[in-house]
């Protein structure tokens, strides 16, 4: 039985509004050449329906409280930066099924209810390193994602073009109506597992483990049926939540709304909207924005973050010390992880705030080959798994979950794994216009990695 949660009251934010961020030093945002043409475009998304539901996101804050105590797993996975092409039933579905995969392998090696969580319906914005890119002598605005601009290098494409903010909108939409569809219609049922497979499930040298998860969690759900006699009603559908990251403040002020009998505000482009490293300035635009709603809330913390600066960062985005409040996700790299995260671990700790640690294997990882392909090693991404949660458990605290760049498709963009892919492979499925991702067989191994490394684990 589920224990009862006492629910802290917690209050508006003070002298906030969803507009107050423009008092701010607002970075990563494109420059539009017409501001007449941008009003009119967030006119129109002030009124268009929101995406999720206040009670949708209530409820994911719960959850992610729940992970935070241990008694559930977090799982954040999805595209690097999502592009409209890419808005197709094959391609959604593939990414729902490696993630309910994920999620199958946890939950049955974890013995812990797994709490799942999209980088999709909205992850159409990436920050970048610089404002303009140049080729062959010639320099252009550098490619933002498609909610702003295109990848093609042509003035035309990288123009920042506001009627693109509809679009994403739009293509959000789409991708949410389809997988609450492919939910609600049994694709997520527990009793059918086998209806999730990817073709890799027959040739990968993982498939023989991941077919006695399957067979293992069936025979389960038939014992408990059978002691019940009727059917585990529970186990036919499950939770699933999206997030991205909230770097277009224009965007997301335009889908921030108040609803009936709730107060406060929520922003309704997404469950669970994240800052980025580039744009978490305790005085910055971003972080005042997301004080003010009620969502549950991530930040991304990397080697740079000081103690001082993170319990700052923590007071201003959860005053209240809000359970499922605020997740902080840090990306350290495989060789920083063990100097930079025990003191932010410490600091946390002392002062007795209600967080929910994630780790971001990714990102610290990312490299630029000889030829200037970017790509990340299976080896580093798995040794900073691993000392994460060592880490934690030697610091006192829990490592309650991952976030991953993933796809479901047969990419080879990360070397290493299973099939140990190498620098020769990637020319053969590279297709990440942004960053490389973990293709459908490497996150399964990951997912067995964690179980291998966090099922042994003593609870705290």
């Amino acid at each position: 039985m589920q224990r009862e949660r006492s629910i802290t009251p917690v209050a508006v934010a003070n002298d906030w509004t969803p507009a107050s961020w423009r008092a701010r030093p607002a970075v990563q945002q494109p420059t539009y050449d017409d501001p007449a043409e941008l009003a009119g475009v967030l006119a129109q998304l002030a009124e268009l329906p929101p995406l999720v539901t206040s009670w949708e996101i209530l409820a994911l804050k719960g959850l992610l409280a729940d992970a935070a105590e241990g008694r559930r797993f977090l799982l954040q996975g999805g595209d690097c930066a999502e592009s409209f092409d890419d808005c197709t039933s094959p391609l959604i579905s593939n990414r729902l099924k490696v993630m309910l995969q994920m999620s199958l392998v946890l939950t049955h090696g974890l013995r812990l209810p797994i709490v799942r969580v999209g980088r999709f319906a909205g992850q159409y914005a990436k920050p970048r390193s610089a404002d303009t890119e140049t080729r062959d002598g010639r320099a252009l605005p550098c490619y933002r994602g498609d909610i702003v601009n295109g990848p093609a290098f042509s003035a035309e494409a990288r123009r920042a073009d506001p009627r693109r903010l509809l679009k994403a909108h739009a293509r959000s939409a789409m991708t949410m109506n389809f997988v609450r569809a492919l939910i609600d219609g049994g694709f997520a049922d527990l009793h059918h597992p086998e209806y999730w497979d990817l073709a890799w499930v027959e040739h990968s040298p993982l498939h023989s483990e991941y077919r006695r998860m399957v067979e293992s969690i069936g025979d389960s759900l038939k014992f408990m049926e059978t002691l019940a006699g009727r059917s585990v009603d529970e186990f036919q559908r499950v939770d699933f939540h999206t997030s991205h990251e909230a770097l277009l403040l224009d965007y997301e002020e335009s889908l921030t709304r108040q609803v009936p009998r709730q107060w406060g505000w929520f922003n309704m482009s997404t469950h669970f909207p994240w800052i980025g490293m580039r744009t978490a300035a305790l005085d910055g635009a971003h972080v005042e924005y997301c004080r003010g709603i009620r969502n549950p809330v991530g930040v991304k913390i990397g080697t740079s973050t000081k103690p001082d600066q993170l319990l700052r960062l923590v007071e201003l985005l959860n005053p209240d010390n809000e359970a499922g409040r605020l997740t902080l996700i840090h990306r350290m790299g495989a060789k920083a992880i063990g100097d930079a995260l025990p003191p932010l671990l410490s600091a946390v700790r002392a002062a007795g705030r209600k967080v929910l640690w994630c780790c971001d294997p990714m990102h610290g990882n990312t490299e630029s080959l000889g030829s200037g392909v970017k790509t990340r090693r299976f080896e580093n991404i798995r040794s900073e798994l691993e000392q994460a949660f060592d880490i934690h458990a030697a610091a006192g605290t829990r490592l309650g979950g991952v976030h991953l760049e993933l796809t479901g498709e047969n990419v080879t963009e990360c070397l290493g794994g299973a099939r140990d892919l190498t620098e020769s492979d990637l020319h053969r499925a590279y297709r990440s216009t942004v960053d490389p991702r973990l293709n459908y067989e490497q996150s399964i191994e990951l997912a067995m990695l964690i179980v291998r490394k966090r099922g042994g684990a003593p609870a705290h």
